[in-house]
């Protein structure tokens, strides 16, 4: 498996040159990341704005062939586990797998086979024998929890040390049409998150960044605060506040540049000041 070297710079769904399956090294887990894409089509049912996929469209994930998945997940693991991946693909400081995260390019939970996908993983888990810190990750932007369907596999991700990465890129109605470009009430995004919290374990991650030389304003953070508070902080694990890291593929993203780090500092201690943990990662 001829995979080119990896740096944070670099989230190439075809780095390995599988269907499904794909390694990076993420900055906000800390090591290697292999990730599963249930969205080769490029299709997501939102459209943010400093999203990084190129020639994205709007639509669910295609039918995915579970044993072809199965298959590459089983390969590339042994690869990263047994072979020499690490030392020819990956910088030294970051030689380790810290999850499995069901991410990729667009909302994972709109496959219809997005149950079988979790059990799979769980049970490519055990038969490598993965250790409880290697977590199991799905970065979602939560507006399909609605599902049973989805509630049932979150239970399943739970037992299998399982989290949720949940997007919470604004607290305004106004805020989640420009940014995300859907038509979204805050009170919907509340109930969905803390369901999910509920379910599993659940990060709150959001991208802070200027949008035509702006922050957002003191009242845009007070009413994402309050859609926090109200799904219920004491549920969450925390928050993840991250920068642009890599350019967007949107036709906006000339209007983008990031935020200041004093601007983020600054939305960090207003999470903080309703008892919830921050990492910030520029």
């Amino acid at each position: 498996m001829q995979i080119r070297r990896l740096d944070t710079r670099d989230h190439s769904r075809q780095a390995a040159g599988l269907t499904y399956v794909y390694p990076v090294v993420s900055r906000r887990a800390g090591g290697v990341s292999v990730g599963i894409n249930l969205n080769p089509n490029n299709a997501c049912n939102w459209r943010c704005i400093y999203c990084q996929v190129p020639e994205l469209i709007r639509g669910p994930a295609p039918p995915i062939d579970l044993a072809l998945l199965g298959r590459e997940l089983r390969i590339f693991l042994r690869e990263a586990l047994t072979g020499d991946f690490m030392q020819q693909s990956v910088p030294e400081s970051v030689r380790h797998l810290v999850d499995i995260a069901i991410s990729g390019n667009g909302e994972p939970t709109s496959a219809r086979e997005f149950p079988q996908v979790i059990e799979i993983v769980r049970d490519v888990r055990s038969e490598f024998s993965l250790a409880n810190d290697v977590r199991t990750r799905l970065i979602t932007n939560g507006s399909l929890l609605g599902r049973r369907s989805v509630q049932l596999a979150l239970e399943t991700l739970a037992a299998c040390c399982g989290e949720v990465w949940f997007k919470v890129d604004a607290g305004t109605q106004a805020g989640f049409a420009r940014i995300n470009n859907v038509l979204l009430a805050p009170h919907h995004v509340a109930r969905n998150l803390r369901r999910c919290a509920q379910l599993c374990p659940t990060w709150v991650q959001t991208c802070v960044f200027a949008l035509d030389g702006k922050t957002p304003d003191r009242a845009e953070v007070a009413a994402y605060v309050d859609v926090l508070r109200t799904a219920g902080a004491e549920l969450l694990e925390g928050v993840l506040l991250y920068g642009l890291a890599r350019p967007s593929l949107q036709p906006e993203a000339s209007r983008l540049t990031p935020a200041p780090q004093g601007a983020m500092d600054e939305i960090a201690e207003r999470i903080r000041g309703i008892g919830l943990t921050v990492r910030v990662s520029p």
